[in-house]
């Protein structure tokens, strides 16, 4: 890029620090050290080869944005971390930047990586929970990623699901946040159903999601399921008492209210006639 300067040899990159701030200048790669407090720690091999596929066509159009790291010369990147990776999988030498005085805070850093490209659910979820350990209260950072309570809450979420979600989040069959909360809940009580819906083919969606939650709230409110619900807790309390009564109760009784227990748990799993399309 013509208008961003001449590259600047290591040797003149402390007088390039004091002369350029402000406005952009060509220094070489060798002299940026990423920013290990970046929120952005997943980066896509794919999307950082069509940016570097790019960049040897066009070059890099927007500067990154650096501050001075120390004084013999080398900076601390700030703004572009995908486009200083992918410049050098292209195979540049030396990168456009604009030097600033000190760092922005670390939120400027997440909402700038929030409309550049999108930051990966996790990372703003461990971004979240780092500034929260560090001492802001959830209505701060919620004030200041521009986020209401609840989707903070949402993310914060992600970083305590059950294998079988962190899975799907993983394999980017199911991003969102909010969904991936309410599967979390349903998977407290439903194991086995929400992960049979994990296990189907196909991305995760809202619908398949709010489906399964009708039916389990049908379920749940039926008769049937409420009695079954009390034999349950007779069965318990059956254990209890046996438990009380102490040497007396024989092995076999024990065994035969164990295996009640066991049948009756069972059936907890019944759905009623149409309320997801099967049959007890």
């Amino acid at each position: 890029m013509a208008d961003c300067g001449q590259l600047a040899p290591p040797a003149r990159a402390t007088s390039v620090q004091r002369q350029v701030k402000g406005r952009p200048v060509t220094v070489p790669i060798e002299l940026i050290d990423e920013d290990p407090a970046n929120p952005r720690a997943e980066f896509s091999d794919a999307e950082l080869d069509d940016l570097a596929a790019d960049i040897r066509l066009r070059g890099i159009l927007v500067p990154l944005v650096v501050h001075p790291a120390d004084d013999q010369g080398r900076y601390r990147l700030h703004f572009g971390a995908r486009r200083l990776r992918a410049a050098v999988r292209a195979g540049l030498e030396g990168v456009p930047v604009v030097v600033r005085d000190a760092p922005s805070d670390r939120y400027a850093q997440v909402a700038e990586n929030l409309k550049r490209a999108d930051l990966a659910p996790l990372d703003l979820a461990r971004f979240i929970r780092q500034q929260m350990d560090a001492g802001d209260s959830q209505a701060q950072v919620s004030r200041r990623l521009s986020m209401n309570l609840t989707t903070v809450a949402h993310y914060l979420s992600l970083l305590n699901l059950p294998p079988v979600l962190a899975g799907a989040l993983k394999s980017g069959r199911c991003a969102s946040p909010r969904t991936l909360h309410e599967l979390s809940t349903l998977h407290e009580r439903e194991p086995e159903r929400v992960e049979a819906l994990v296990a189907a083919p196909g991305d995760i969606t809202r619908v398949a999601v709010s489906n399964l939650r009708a039916a389990l709230e049908t379920r749940r409110s039926s008769p049937s399921y409420r009695l079954i619900g009390q034999a349950i807790a007779t069965c318990d309390r059956l254990e209890k008492l046996l438990a009380r009564i102490g040497p007396s109760v024989g092995t076999d009784d024990r065994a035969a209210l164990a295996d009640l227990h066991a049948k009756v748990s069972a059936l907890s799993a019944w759905t009623p006639p149409g309320s997801d399309g099967q049959t007890p």
